[in-house]
């Protein structure tokens, strides 16, 4: 079943800390290309990576989070942030402890800084 689009704004709100300056600086980075699954499209991007250029997108579109502001073709992806790091949050406490692991710049690309919590 899925989540109402309230929620689904709010939990994408709460989970995605991280403005767009700086997850857009941190996708710049080795440490952000080179975490995450590959896509199967050859491009040699992750999965992740891709998902923290759309956060960007939309953060920049509504940089306030103004619940008003998301739009339909929004919430496909929110949705998927919001499962993506609320299932890595539950499974992985490395990434609030190491810096250095998969966990963490995976959630990072996913727009969330587990060290800001």
């Amino acid at each position: 079943m899925l989540k109402d689009t309230e929620t689904v704004i709010r939990e994408f709100t709460e989970l995605v800390n991280m403005d767009p300056d700086e997850l857009e600086d941190w996708l710049e980075t080795e440490a952000s290309t080179s975490s995450g699954w590959t896509k199967d499209d050859r491009s040699g991007e992750s999965v992740g990576h891709e998902s923290g250029r759309k956060i960007v997108d939309i953060l920049r579109r509504n940089p306030d989070k103004d619940p008003e502001g998301f739009g339909e073709e929004d919430l496909p992806h929110m949705r998927k942030v919001v499962s993506y790091c609320k299932r890595h949050l539950a499974q992985e406490e490395k990434a609030k402890q190491n810096t250095d692991s998969k966990s963490y710049k995976s959630l990072k690309n996913w727009g969330h800084d587990a060290l800001k919590e």
